[in-house]
């Protein structure tokens, strides 16, 4: 028996992505063998040779199936590209992968939002808070999620984690870290979407893996539907993610300017992009706090790297340089653990 056949082995759909990625590294570091579903490997200019890479697609049950053989789990890290057809593709492609993980009696590990929270339980939803989202793609997850219990509940266990908005790794400049700071570019400005005293939440993507490889190493201690809440960090007045930006690159006076949201309406009729920055604008006007009790009870800890220490390691990931950089201003990544 070879090395590779000793491993476990975990099917990663979005290895690509920054959520997906994060957590294969995890799980390769604790020995798993990788594998990763792309529709053309041959094209990835910078793809991870020590993960196995298969051609297939998401959305085809029989190439998730086929890549699924012999897993331990699945990790769920996939979307639509492009925000196009969410309605459709999102939850088509759950289901292949809820059936694949029932075929090989694989668990499915989910990355979760908070798009499925509405005001109604602002600004403290727990992990059993009910979910009325008023925007359609919160609605979509909802579903989602539903169906993920459906399936818990027929024998595939689920581990499911809930986190705000990433940072950190090579694909975060697409995310909402990608507006406040412009990604392969020196770090000039900062523009801030929020409002001053309205907190928001931020999870660094290493982080937030290192969670999800530690409850899967307690997959047998959990119940079929493993629902948590990561709390990772959160910016209660909405300005300590600027001025901790200042703080890494050496420079108290760099610009802080307000992300322009008075163009979104005028471009959402014509711009997808700009409709989705429209349904969640409520996130950013109105304090949301998920805390970590739950997960704490179960791990005894949340991973956490100290901002600074996560965000030059976060702007260097999306080669962002620093106009004026202090010395030791991007410190290398140096994961801790918070008890």
């Amino acid at each position: 028996m070879t090395e590779m056949t000793r491993k476990p082995v975990a099917l990663i759909l979005g290895a690509t992505g920054g959520v997906g990625g994060a957590v294969a590294r995890a799980l390769l570091a604790r020995g798993y063998h990788i594998r990763a579903l792309h529709r053309d490997p041959s094209r990835l200019s910078e793809k991870r040779t020590d993960y196995e890479w298969l051609k297939g697609d998401a959305m085809r049950h029989e190439d998730v199936e086929k890549a699924a053989q012999g897993a331990e789990l699945i990790f769920h890290g996939v979307n639509p590209p492009g925000y196009q057809n969410w309605k459709s593709l999102a939850p088509a492609m759950l289901e292949n992968t809820i059936a694949a993980a029932r075929m090989s009696r694989a668990r499915i590990l989910f990355p979760a939002t908070i798009y499925n929270f509405g005001r109604d339980v602002f600004p403290s939803p727990r992990e059993d808070s009910p979910q009325n989202a008023t925007t359609r793609k919160g609605r979509i997850r909802i579903a989602m999620e539903r169906r993920l219990r459906e399936a818990a509940d027929g024998g595939t266990q689920v581990i499911l984690v809930r986190a705000g908005d990433f940072f950190g790794g090579d694909a975060a400049g697409n995310s909402w870290f990608g507006q406040v700071v412009k990604p392969h570019a020196p770090l000039t400005r900062i523009t801030n979407p929020g409002r001053k005293g309205v907190g928001h939440q931020w999870a660094y993507l290493p982080d937030l893996a290192e969670t999800f490889a530690a409850l899967n190493d307690r997959a047998g201690q959990l119940p079929p539907f493993a629902n948590f809440h990561f709390e990772g960090f959160y910016d209660a007045d909405g300005m300590e993610m600027g001025q901790a930006i200042r703080r890494v690159a050496g420079d108290p006076k760099l610009k802080i300017a307000r992300f322009p949201w008075f163009v979104v309406p005028l471009l959402a009729p014509f711009v997808t992009l700009m409709r989705e920055l429209l349904e969640v604008r409520y996130l950013w006007r109105e304090p949301l706090h998920m805390t970590s009790e739950k997960l704490v009870s179960v791990l005894g800890h949340e991973p956490r790297t100290p901002l600074e220490s996560a965000l030059g390691q976060a702007l260097e990931d999306i080669g962002v340089t620093p106009k004026r950089p202090a010395p030791g201003a991007l410190p290398v990544r140096a994961p801790v653990s918070k008890a």
